[in-house]
C-alpha cells in the first residue's frame, strides 16, 4: 500500500485532532494510502516532545523551516495559529510538499490568495480543513439538495454558538488577538458556516453584517492550550481586538437568501453548529451537537404524516459509514477529521486536487472580509468587490 510521510506543524487542540485522524485511517479505510506520522513540530521543545510521545509521532522538531525541507516529508500539515499559515504553506509548496492547512486559511484575503498562487505554481496538492463538510448527515443534506429533492432553494440559515469566553475574567488567549487570529467568532466559527453554505447552496453574491466585542479587555494569560487558559483575574489586562459576535445576511447567486450568526456569548451552547435549508419541496435541519442526525421534511408526504422526520445517517447507505460500525452505531467529532484525511490521501494518490482546497479557502476568506467591510462601512457589499 502506498504511504505518505506527514510533517505536522502544531501540537495542541487541532494537532491532537489531526493525529487522531492519521491513526484511524489505516484501521477504518484499509484501501486508502497509509499516512506515516513522521515528524511533529512546535516551538516549545518539551511540549512538542511530550505531544510526539502521546500522539504517536516518530520524532519532534522545533523549527518548521527544517521540517518543510526534509526529503522524508511528503505532506506538510499546518494547524498552528492563523498568523503562521501563509509563511509555512508558501515555503512548503516551494519545497514541493503537498499542503494541508487548518481554517481560516489565512489572516486575510491577500495572504490566502498568495497561498493558493504558491501551491498552484508549485503544482502540489492543497487542502483546507473544513471538517464539518465530512459529517455523513451533512453529506446527506448535500445529496438531497444536489438531486433536487428539496426543490428550488429559498433559505439557508446557519448559526454557530459557543460560550467558552463568557466569563469576563477568562484570559486574553491568542484567539482574541487580531494580529494572531485574524478575527474572532467571525473567522473561527463563521468560516465554517460560510464553507457549509458554499458546499450546500453555492456562491454568495453580497452580504451585510454587524458585529460586537462585548468584553473589551481581559487579563493576560499565564499559559494557554487549545480552548483553555490559565490566568489571574488580578493580572494586567490587554485589549480584545477581535469580534465576540458577528451576524450577517447574504444573497446567493441562485437567488436564495441566507442568515448567519457566530458568537462565543451564548450561555449553554458548547458547540451548536447548525443550519436549516428550506426549499420548494422540503427542508432539512442539522445540529452538530446531534451530528449523526438530519431532520428531513418533504412537502409531498401524505397529509396525515407530514412533519420533520429524524434520519439517522449511520447506515452504510450514508457517506463514509460503511467503514465504521453496524447500523445505528454513531460516530463522533474525531471521525470528521478522519474523513478529511481520507479525501486528502486519496486525492493525492489519484492525481486530483482534494476538496475543499485552497481555492475554497480563498472563497471563504473573501466572504469573511466582505462582511467586515460591510460592518465598517454600514452597507451591502458585493463579493466581487473583494
Amino acid at each position: 500500500m502506498k504511504q505518505y510521510n506527514i510533517g505536522m506543524v502544531g501540537y495542541k487542540f487541532m494537532g491532537k485532532a489531526h493525529s487522531h485522524a492519521y491513526k484511524e485511517v489505516p484501521m477504518a479505510f484499509p484501501g486508502t494510502p497509509v499516512p506515516v506520522m513522521k515528524a511533529i513540530c512546535g516551538r516549545n521543545k518539551a511540549g512538542v516532545e511530550q505531544a510526539a510521545a502521546q500522539f504517536g509521532w516518530e520524532s519532534a522538531v522545533t523549527d518548521w523551516r527544517e521540517l518543510v525541507q526534509r526529503d522524508d516529508i511528503d505532506i506538510v500539515d499546518i494547524n498552528a495559529p492563523s498568523d503562521a499559515h501563509k509563511e509555512i504553506a508558501v515555503a512548503a509548496a516551494k519545497a514541493g510538499k503537498h499542503v494541508f492547512c487548518e481554517k481560516p486559511l489565512a489572516l486575510n484575503l491577500a495572504d490566502a490568495r498568495e497561498m493558493l498562487q504558491a501551491a498552484e505554481e508549485a503544482g502540489v496538492k492543497h487542502m483546507v480543513s473544513f471538517n464539518y463538510r465530512f459529517a455523513p448527515a451533512v453529506q446527506l443534506a448535500k445529496k438531497l439538495v444536489q438531486e433536487g429533492r428539496l426543490g428550488r432553494i429559498y433559505h439557508f440559515r446557519a448559526w454557530f454558538l459557543q460560550d467558552w469566553i463568557i466569563d469576563p475574567d477568562f484570559p486574553l488567549v491568542w484567539r482574541l488577538d487580531k494580529n494572531v487570529a485574524g478575527s474572532g467568532a467571525h473567522g473561527d466559527l463563521g468560516a465554517h458556516l460560510i464553507d457549509l453554505a458554499h458546499f450546500l447552496i453555492g456562491d454568495i453574491e453580497e452580504v451585510v453584517g454587524m458585529s460586537e466585542t462585548f468584553i473589551k479587555e481581559r487579563p493576560l494569560p499565564s499559559s494557554m492550550t487549545g480552548l483553555s487558559a490559565k490566568g489571574d483575574a488580578s493580572a494586567p489586562k490587554g485589549e480584545v481586538t477581535v469580534d465576540d459576535a458577528t451576524l450577517f445576511l447574504a444573497r446567493f447567486a441562485n437567488g436564495a437568501l441566507g442568515s448567519f450568526e457566530a458568537t462565543r456569548f451564548a450561555p449553554g451552547h458548547r458547540c451548536t453548529n447548525a443550519f436549516e435549508i428550506n426549499g420548494s419541496k422540503g427542508s432539512v435541519k442539522f445540529d452538530f451537537e446531534r451530528m449523526n442526525e438530519l431532520q428531513v421534511y418533504f412537502t409531498d408526504d401524505a397529509e396525515d404524516v407530514q412533519g420533520f422526520r429524524r434520519v439517522m445517517a449511520t447506515d452504510a447507505a450514508h457517506a463514509y459509514m460503511d467503514a465504521w460500525w453496524p447500523a445505528g452505531h454513531s460516530i463522533g467529532y474525531g471521525q470528521t477529521f478522519t474523513h478529511v484525511i481520507v479525501e486528502l490521501l486519496n486525492a493525492i494518490e489519484e492525481g486530483r486536487q482534494p476538496v475543499p482546497n485552497f481555492a475554497d479557502g480563498v472563497k471563504c476568506q473573501a466572504v469573511l472580509e466582505a462582511v467586515e467591510k460591510s460592518v465598517d462601512e454600514r452597507r451591502w457589499v458585493k463579493i466581487s468587490e473583494m
